[in-house]
């Protein structure tokens, strides 16, 4: 069902969201002061294409002062405005009874667009640890 759900989601606008993402990476790339948010713009593509299967948790070990401090700067440059873009993007997903798990899965997207920095995606049937001991 995850692998079906992924084609649909890929065929009716998760491409078009990665590339957006991926395109993002590159300009992000390739100023040396933004590369942080380049990664994550990376991260997020190949999250963005395959959604359904996979989570977003906290990296462990990921939070710190410079990762706080540059989420706020993706929130106020760029983060407000792709999440409105996901929310919309829901909305008119969310029409149709099979844009449903679409819209769930770009409501998904929104936590890690608001702040990417700090986050890792993992599968999400498998048990994982959020925090190293």
């Amino acid at each position: 069902m995850k692998t079906l759900l992924n084609i649909i989601w890929l065929v009716f606008g998760g491409f078009v969201l990665a590339l957006g993402y991926f395109v993002a990476g590159i300009v992000c790339c390739l100023l040396i002061v933004t590369i942080p948010w380049g990664i994550a713009s990376f991260r997020i593509a190949s999250y963005t294409l395959w959604p359904f299967g996979r989570t977003i948790i906290e990296k462990p070990g990921g939070g710190g002062v410079f990762t706080l401090l540059g989420n706020v700067i993706w929130l106020l440059v760029a983060g407000i405005w792709i999440a409105i873009g996901h929310v919309v993007t829901a909305l008119a997903m969310a029409i149709t009874i099979v844009g449903i798990p679409l819209a769930i899965a770009n409501l998904k997207l929104i936590p890690v667009s608001l702040m990417p920095l700090g986050k890792q995606i993992v599968p999400s049937n498998r048990p994982f640890v959020t925090t190293y001991r």
